[in-house]
């Protein structure tokens, strides 16, 4: 090799192969033959980096240039591999190339090293996918949350997907039946046993997770999984002659039965984590409002958008009890929720008192701080009658209602010392209006000014100046031409009579030439 630019050759045509094999594998989900080409593509694609690999091992490349072919090398037979489902030939070569490439990435400075950590992290789902479809089951736990990290869709994502689908179904297999609310109900349909575990396992995920939009995907996933379980199991008691009477809302006497009890539950779990859903972007909203250090780039936050938020929690909350058969199978239900309502309703009237104080109305806002206060406090003693398993959450939500009394003392100060400053202001400006006549201009020319004036209740009120004043318009000449023969010029008969006093005899003289002017 006399050029390094021959190593762009073999380089560029591997990655025009590769990239079409990639292409080809996304419309092979809907054409399957496609696949067979990709894989031919990938072969094609293998060749070229053993050349690169081949030219990369001349004396004139300096080592990092020959572990980098070496790497890119391996990278790429271990994706045909991966391709072909040869797991164990495709985890050794995936572990040679992270190898290399963590090696070199502990050889040069932060800004190279952060490339090379890049492209470790891209290998290492592939590592465990294939170390999980060798026999480790243990990967499965890694694979779920490289799933929850890695948002966007790619070589991968489906694969995965499908991994902890398959992952579920097995471990539904050992879920018969459930506990809640001291009742043990049997769980007969698959799918909703998958769910179930989803629910178990989401709370691993939403608590492992930092970042908002992958909290918030999970709930919306877990959500729409719910709606079907609700489906399958409506689809199985249509014929149910309880379902349907408590489908037409009436009361269902006596202890409901196990598929409409598990149905309940299903509901119980989407109106949960709908409020925790809301309640997370509630806590991402209020760091945005009017007044707070909003990052650059970041909408501003409206009190009323929070506000929506917290009716859609009360709303939710005030389902629950309605429920069928929790009435019966645990009554308390309705004093956990009474309490949860006061709370939400707390915050409710705080974020209304907020808009209300930002449009400087602050009677309002100050009331609406004085009924914060007031349900807070009730939802503190609620809380703390909690006991068992709701006790630790009581404990938190005392906390977050402590902080917002504290808030709220401040801000009624506040409103209060704002509305004595605004009064003042008024107290000035009415100082100055004059409730006497001054002076007989109409009504339409002091607007803006309060005077006493007797005569607008009269028979001949002083509304508007009439007539009209003149206004002066500009006209163009024309105007003047056309309004010529309306004009009626003055009389000039006094003149023409003047010169008619020499009678006939003047008149004839002249004509003749005779007794005119010398």
């Amino acid at each position: 090799m006399v050029d390094a630019r021959f190593l762009y050759l073999p380089l560029m045509d591997a990655e025009r192969c590769w990239s079409c094999a990639m292409q080809l594998k996304a419309e092979s989900n809907t054409e399957p033959r496609k696949k067979f080409h990709m894989v031919c593509r990938l072969r094609k694609a293998v060749q070229h980096a053993e050349e690169l690999a081949k030219l990369c091992e001349s004396p004139k490349c300096d080592a990092r240039t020959k572990l980098e072919g070496n790497a890119y090398c391996a990278w790429m037979k271990a994706s045909l591999q991966f391709e072909l489902q040869n797991w164990k030939d495709a985890i050794e070569l995936y572990s040679k190339a992270k190898t290399i490439y963590e090696k070199l990435g502990s050889a040069f400075s932060d800004e190279i090293q952060d490339l090379y950590k890049q492209r470790v992290d891209e290998i290492a789902p592939n590592i465990r996918y294939c170390a999980y479809n060798i026999g480790d089951e243990s990967a499965v736990n890694d694979l779920v949350q490289m799933r929850l990290k890695h948002g966007k869709e790619d070589l991968l994502t489906s694969k995965l997907d499908e991994l902890i689908a398959q992952t579920r179904e097995k471990q539904a297999v050992t879920l018969s039946e459930i506990k809640w609310r001291g009742r043990m109900i049997p769980v007969k349909s698959e799918q909703v046993r998958a769910f179930l575990l989803n629910v178990q396992e989401s709370e691993d995920e939403i608590t492992s997770t930092q970042d908002l939009e992958s909290k918030v995907s999970v709930y919306e996933r877990l959500l729409k999984n719910c709606v079907d379980a609700q489906q399958i199991l409506r689809d199985e008691l249509k014929e149910d002659t309880t379902f349907k009477a408590i489908q037409r809302g009436q009361k269902p006497e006596g202890r409901v039965p196990n598929m409409i009890f598990l149905h309940t539950y299903l509901t119980f779990i989407r109106l949960t984590k709908t409020v925790e859903r809301n309640l997370l972007m509630i806590e991402s909203l209020k760091h945005n409002l009017p007044g707070a250090n909003v990052d650059e780039g970041k909408k501003i936050t409206k009190p009323q958008d929070l506000v929506r938020l917290c009716e859609i929690i009360i709303q939710n909350l005030s389902d629950i009890p309605n429920l069928p058969g929790l009435e019966t199978e645990d009554p308390s239900v309705q004093q956990e929720t009474g309490v949860e309502i006061l709370g939400y309703k707390a915050f409710r009237c705080f974020y209304i008192a907020q808009s209300y104080a930002f449009a400087k109305k602050w009677p309002e806002a100050l009331a609406l701080y004085e009924r914060a206060e007031e349900y807070a406090k009730k939802a503190a003693q609620g809380y703390a009658s909690f006991k068992g398993e709701q006790a630790a959450k009581a404990k938190r939500e005392i906390v977050k209602l402590n902080d917002l009394v504290s808030q709220v003392d401040g801000l009624k100060y506040s409103c209060q010392a704002s509305s004595i400053m605004d009064t003042q202001d008024i107290t000035e400006k009415v100082a100055k209006v004059s409730l006497k006549e001054k002076n007989r201009k109409p009504l339409s020319d002091r607007l803006d000014e309060y005077v006493e004036d007797s005569k607008l209740t009269s028979k001949t009120p002083n509304l508007v100046p009439f007539p009209p004043d003149f206004t002066p318009v500009p006209c163009k000449p024309l105007y003047f031409d056309l309004a010529l023969n309306h004009v009626e010029f003055p009389s000039l008969e006094d003149n023409v009579e003047q010169k008619k006093k020499g009678g006939i005899a003047g008149f004839v003289s002249g004509w003749l030439g005779w007794g005119g002017k010398k």
